[in-house]
């Protein structure tokens, strides 16, 4: 897509909000470990609002990405 940039928009109950480009997530994987730990707290307590379902649907993509790589690698696949 042309011109068009993802972001992960996540905002909290007190209105702080972030946008993250997925692809800084893809390259730090120790970062979106930390980010899941903190929404799901956040998604626990009722603090985060919005964001939560694209976070998942992030997550999902990214292990299915790693464990294909990981069949290749092996040559499973």
């Amino acid at each position: 897509m042309d011109g068009i940039s993802p972001r992960l928009l996540l905002r909290d109950a007190p209105g702080g909000r972030v946008e993250i480009d997925p692809e800084v997530l893809v390259r730090n994987p120790h970062l979106r470990f930390r980010l899941n730990e903190g929404a799901r707290m956040a998604v626990d307590d009722g603090l985060l609002l919005c964001g939560q379902t694209a976070l998942r649907r992030l997550s999902i993509r990214m292990d299915r990405e790693a464990a294909r790589a990981v069949f290749k690698a092996s040559g499973l696949d």
